[in-house]
């Protein structure tokens, strides 16, 4: 089917503004010329994209189907055109990415800091998801790249750099001290209250999983949706819980959290640079890339 872009272009226009006047004066165009496009567009398409509604236009089921792919592409499109007009100088543009909360703490918000000191044209818009949520939007073409936590599976044709390794300890409040002292049985870990990401982060999945191979049917008590949120609960004495040992490392010197040993290898997780082999990145997005990568631990 070939469709010329204008076409596309002016059907975004009037699916952001949902009136024909608005996305008219928007293009510099008339509306009876809009009007004539979008006419063509659905017929080319053998489909309704709009319905007339009182105060304007509603996409229809094939319309927001449609847009959810414009709009990605009108914005990329526009980016590059951003970026070209500044003559491609190194150290301008703008950079999305997606990140996991514990990929945030642990490495990319220090990286960030000392990268916005050498680059400070370049900006950078953050996505704040889980892993699962961030690689969705990835693959859909919404993003850069991203900085995610293990465990995740993606296509074979993205690319994964493993930047930072890290630990998780199981920690309890002070109330918990006694567990301090000796190693804990997988099985006993089960008597005491849980508290851990919610279902549909990739850290429920492993621990559902490291439950599960110790013989342990087990659901949080507590879940909560991102790791910082975690430690002032566990601080609190509301349950025990997986964090990495970098973030509990303050609160076990301040000997406001306990460190719970047990009796069985605890998996090693990591933080990678998740990025789409088959698809280019501006100059930005390249130089925050490379410079990610560079700071491997």
């Amino acid at each position: 089917m070939d469709i010329n872009f204008e076409y596309y272009r002016i059907f975004y226009y009037v699916a952001k503004y949902r009136n024909i006047t608005k996305a008219a004066a928007a293009l510099g165009s008339s509306q009876p010329n809009v009007t004539r496009v979008i006419k063509l567009l659905e017929s080319q398409m053998n489909c309704r994209l709009f319905t007339r509604e009182a105060r304007g236009t509603c996409l229809t089921e094939e319309g927001e189907i449609l847009y959810s792919h414009v709009e990605i592409a009108c914005r990329q499109l526009w980016d590059a055109q951003e970026e070209i007009g500044r003559q491609n100088r190194q150290g301008c543009g703008t950079v999305e990415i997606g990140a996991t909360e514990t990929a945030l703490h642990l490495f990319l918000l220090t990286a960030l800091q000392d990268f916005k000191q050498e680059y400070p044209g370049i900006r950078i818009k953050i996505q704040n998801h889980t892993t699962p949520e961030v690689l969705k939007y990835l693959v859909s073409g919404g993003l850069d790249f991203a900085v995610v936590t293990t465990p995740f599976e993606v296509p074979g044709t993205f690319a994964k750099v493993k930047v930072l390794a890290f630990q998780e300890i199981l920690t309890g409040g002070v109330q918990y001290e006694s567990l301090g002292k000796e190693p804990l049985e997988p099985a006993d870990v089960g008597k005491y209250p849980w508290i851990g990401l919610g279902r549909g982060s990739a850290t429920y999945e492993l621990y559902k999983d490291f439950f599960i191979k110790n013989g342990i049917d087990m659901e949080p008590d507590i879940e909560v949706a991102t790791s910082d949120l975690m430690l002032p609960l566990i601080v609190s004495n509301m349950g025990i819980g997986f964090v990495p040992e970098k973030m509990a490392m303050p609160l076990l010197e301040e000997k406001r959290l306990v460190q719970i040993p047990v009796k069985c290898r605890v998996p090693e997780r990591s933080i990678q640079i998740v990025s789409d082999k088959g698809r280019g990145k501006s100059l930005a997005a390249d130089t925050f890339y490379k410079y990610l990568k560079r700071r491997q631990c």
